[in-house]
Order: C-alpha cells, then structure tokens, then sequence
C-alpha cells in the first residue's frame, strides 16, 4: 500500500537579502536562500522596478534554493531598496551606493 500526499511543503526563507553598500563602478550581491528547493516564479526588484538578466544585471539561481542578483557597475542613481519575492514570501534590503571623493 503507498499512500501519496498532494500537500506541498511550505517554502521558508531560510537566509534573507543583507543591506549592501557598495563604491560607484564596483559590483553589488544578493543572495536569498530559500527551502524546500524549486520554489517558482522568483522576481527581483529595485525600487519597485522589475529586474531583468542583462549585462549590468545578473540574475541566478543554484541547487533550486539560492537566489542570487549581481549588479555590476553601479551608479549612485541605483541606491535604493532590492526586493526577493517569490510567491508569498518578500526579503528586501538596502543598496547604498557611495561615491568617490576626489581631492586636488
């Protein structure tokens, strides 16, 4: 006798986004891991604008349970808040984008 289940296990985020701060030009990462793996429909956010992979956006995910956004070469203007969502559950953080002094 095999008795199968139809409920689905919950997903829980495990670890969450961290607040990031990060030089103009330089590369910012974050990284949102979550469980059980397979977890669909996974979006990115700044600033309540979709990401989408391209050259100044990386966007992946490994074993099914981490999610990871890179954004290379960022300006000060990309200082915002970076929002994981996948189905119900939401992490955010804040990218910080510093600027470079230069003194004569």
């Amino acid at each position: 006798l095999v008795l199968l289940c139809d409920t689905e296990e919950a997903a829980v985020i495990v670890s969450g986004l961290k607040n990031t701060a990060v030089f103009v030009g330089e590369s910012a990462t974050f990284s949102c891991q979550l469980s059980p793996p397979g977890v669909r429909s996974a979006q990115w956010w700044l600033d309540g604008t979709p990401l989408h992979n391209n050259l100044l956006t990386e966007i992946s995910e490994r074993d099914g349970m981490i999610h990871t956004l890179t954004l290379n070469d960022v300006a000060c203007h990309d200082s915002g808040t970076v929002t994981f969502r996948a189905g119900s559950l939401i992490s955010s953080a804040k990218l910080l984008v510093k600027g470079i002094l230069l003194l004569e």
